[in-house]
């Protein structure tokens, strides 16, 4: 049996192989590096499994070929590897804003619901729908002013409901005004 030492000792003369055989297969030497090193600790964790009698190196390359081949199909089914070091392009999202948008679109979902129907459905129809008044008007049944006037008061009633304040009035210095 190899013993401890003499297993390490031949492992390490065999780097220089090693390494040339994982350049050859990938033609990278960073990730020739890490088959090597990938090699070396699955030898080293299965040296009981080494026959004795059969060339080590024969050993050692099958390790590294098949942790190539593991490589390659890891590589086809992840996809792009990009580091993000080089990324400084990349947008993330903004969990917190995200958060904060739909924790406020629950809010709004909540004071639409409290609205009368009448209010609702108008609301919804041309807001959500983006109806024109016109087609709302046609959708309900209504005049084209009854579905403004409770478009309006929907409108008003739901920000009241969500704290929003009324738009500041307008300035009475408008064109043709003086």
């Amino acid at each position: 049996m190899i013993v401890a030492d003499e297993f390490g000792q031949k492992l390490i003369e065999l780097l220089p192989n090693l390494r040339r055989f994982a350049i050859s297969l990938c033609k990278s030497s960073d990730i020739a590096n890490d088959l090597v090193q990938i090699t070396c600790e699955k030898a080293l964790l299965n040296r009981d499994r080494f026959e004795l009698g059969t060339r080590m190196d024969a050993w050692l390359f099958r390790i590294l070929k098949n942790s190539w081949i593991d490589r390659i199909r890891r590589t086809k089914t992840q996809g792009t590897v990009i580091d993000i070091d080089d990324a400084h392009d990349l947008v993330g999202h903004d969990g917190a804003k995200e958060t904060e948008q739909r924790l406020a679109l629950n809010e709004a979902s909540r004071a639409i619901a409290k609205l009368p129907e009448e209010h609702r459905e108008v609301l919804v129809l041309v807001c959500v729908d983006e109806l024109s008044y016109r087609e709302a008007a046609q959708v309900l049944g209504l005049p084209i002013g009854t579905v403004m006037s409770r478009l309006a008061r929907a409108r008003k009633k739901l920000s009241s409901i969500l704290g929003i304040n009324d738009a500041p009035k307008r300035s009475a210095n408008r064109k043709g005004v003086s």
